[in-house]
C-alpha cells in the first residue's frame, strides 16, 4: 500500500488543473507588478530601508516556523552589515544568526546562479556552524544517512507519538537530489511562481538533512520568486505570511504528502499565500515611510546617539511598553540619564506619558 506521495511509481512527475490556477496566478502576477513599480518610484535610501526591513522579517519568520526564536537587533543589525548599509544602534550577531542571513542573502541576491549540491551545503553549514541542533550533534554539510532510523516529522508526549511523514530512505537521496537539481536549475517552461511552489513542496518532500530542511525549502521559494522579479531585492516575505498561516501550512503539506501527485490544492494554497503576502507588504511600506518621514521633520533636531537608537527602536516597533527602567537596559545608561534623555524628547514635543495608568510610568511617540 503506498502511503506517501514519493512512493507513486510516477514521482515526481506533478501536474495540476492549470484553470483552477490560472486567475489566482494572474492576481498575483497583477500584485507582484504593481509592487515593482511602486518601489521604483521610491528613492534608494527608502528602497534600501525596505529591503533591510523585509529580509530582517523573512529571517525571523522563518526560523520562528521552526519554534527557534532569533534576537530581532542581531539579526537587523547582521542583516544591514550583509547589505553594507549602517543603521543606528547596531549590535553584534551570533554566528547562527549570521549563517541564516547568508543563506536568505546569498539565495535572493545570487538568485541566478545555478543551485548545486555544494551550495546546500554551505547553507546547511551556515545556519549549523556548531554542527548541533538544540542538543544534538548532526551531520552539517551532507546529506543525512538515518544512522539513527527513518526521518520523520512527528507530534505528541514520548510513547505517544504521531507520525506525520516519514521521507524517503536516506540511500536514495543521492539519485533524487540530482534529479531535483536538474529541475530546478534547467526546467524553463513553468512560471517561476508556480515552480517555487513546486520547488518548496519536492524539497520538503525528500527532507535531505538531518535538520534545517524548512528553513532551506523557503530560501529556495525566495530565490525563485526573486527570479519572478528579475530583482535580488525583496520586498515582501513569503516566510512571514506562512508564519501567520502555520497550522493551515502544515495542514496542506501533510495532505499532499499522504495524496497523489495531483498538487493542484497545494499550489491553490501556495497562491493564496503568497497574495496575502504581497498584501501584507504595505505594511512594512508604510513604516518605513513614516520612519523616514519621522527623520525628515527631525533631521536639525538636536539628539544624543542613545536617543536616536531608542527613537529608532520605537519606529520599528518596540516589543511591548516603554519605561525609563528599559530605556536605561537598552541604552546602557543610569536611571537618571534615562529620564533625562526622556524629559528632554517630551519637552521637544517627540514622546508623550501614556495615558494609561500602572505601576510603571510609559511613553509613547507624539504622532508627527
Amino acid at each position: 500500500m503506498r502511503k506517501y506521495i514519493y512512493q507513486q511509481p510516477n514521482w515526481p512527475q506533478f501536474f495540476w488543473n492549470n484553470e483552477a490556477l490560472l486567475f489566482l496566478l494572474g492576481k498575483v502576477r497583477n500584485m507582484q507588478g504593481k509592487l515593482s513599480g511602486k518601489m521604483e518610484t521610491l528613492g534608494f535610501t527608502l528602497r534600501s530601508e525596505a529591503q533591510l526591513e523585509t529580509v530582517s522579517l523573512d529571517v525571523l519568520k522563518s526560523t520562528e516556523i521552526e519554534g527557534k526564536l532569533l534576537h530581532p537587533d542581531q539579526v537587523r543589525s547582521s542583516v544591514a552589515r550583509h547589505l553594507g548599509m549602517e543603521i543606528v544602534g547596531s549590535v553584534a550577531s551570533d554566528r547562527d544568526v549570521d549563517g541564516v542571513v547568508e543563506m536568505m542573502l546569498s539565495a535572493t541576491q545570487q538568485y541566478n546562479q545555478p543551485l548545486t549540491k555544494e551550495r546546500l551545503f554551505k547553507w546547511h553549514s551556515a545556519i549549523f556552524p556548531s554542527g548541533q541542533s538544540g542538543m544534538y550533534s548532526i551531520i552539517t554539510g551532507n546529506w543525512r544517512n538515518d544512522s539513527t532510523g527513518p526521518m520523520q516529522v512527528v507530534s505528541g508526549a514520548m510513547g505517544k507519538e504521531k507520525v506525520h511523514f516519514q521521507a524517503p530512505d536516506a540511500s536514495t537521496l543521492p539519485l533524487e537530489m540530482e534529479q531535483f537539481l536538474d529541475w530546478f536549475n534547467h526546467e524553463e517552461s513553468l512560471d517561476p511562481v508556480l515552480k517555487a511552489g513546486l520547488a518548496h513542496l519536492w524539497f520538503v518532500t525528500l527532507h535531505p538533512f538531518d535538520d534545517g530542511n524548512g528553513r532551506i525549502a523557503r530560501a529556495l521559494t525566495d530565490m525563485l520568486l526573486a527570479r519572478a522579479d528579475e530583482s535580488p531585492q525583496r520586498f515582501y516575505s513569503m516566510s512571514a505570511q506562512i508564519r501567520m498561516e502555520r497550522k493551515e501550512y502544515y495542514q496542506q503539506l501533510e495532505k499532499t504528502q499522504h495524496g497523489n501527485l495531483d498538487v493542484t490544492t497545494w499550489l491553490l494554497w501556495f497562491l493564496n499565500c503568497l497574495l496575502n503576502a504581497l498584501i501584507a507588504t504595505d505594511q512594512t511600506l508604510a513604516k518605513v515611510l513614516d520612519k523616514s518621514h519621522f527623520w525628515e521633520i527631525h533631521a536639525h533636531t538636536s539628539l544624543n546617539d542613545r536617543q536616536k537608537r531608542l527613537l529608532n527602536k520605537l519606529l520599528d516597533g518596540f516589543d511591548g511598553k516603554l519605561t525609563s527602567s528599559k530605556w536605561a537596559k537598552i541604552a546602557k545608561c543610569s536611571p537618571d540619564t534615562a529620564l533625562r534623555d526622556i524629559q528632554d524628547l517630551i519637552d521637544k514635543g517627540i514622546l508623550h506619558k501614556e495615558s494609561a495608568g500602572g505601576r510603571s510610568t510609559n511613553y509613547e511617540l507624539e504622532k508627527q
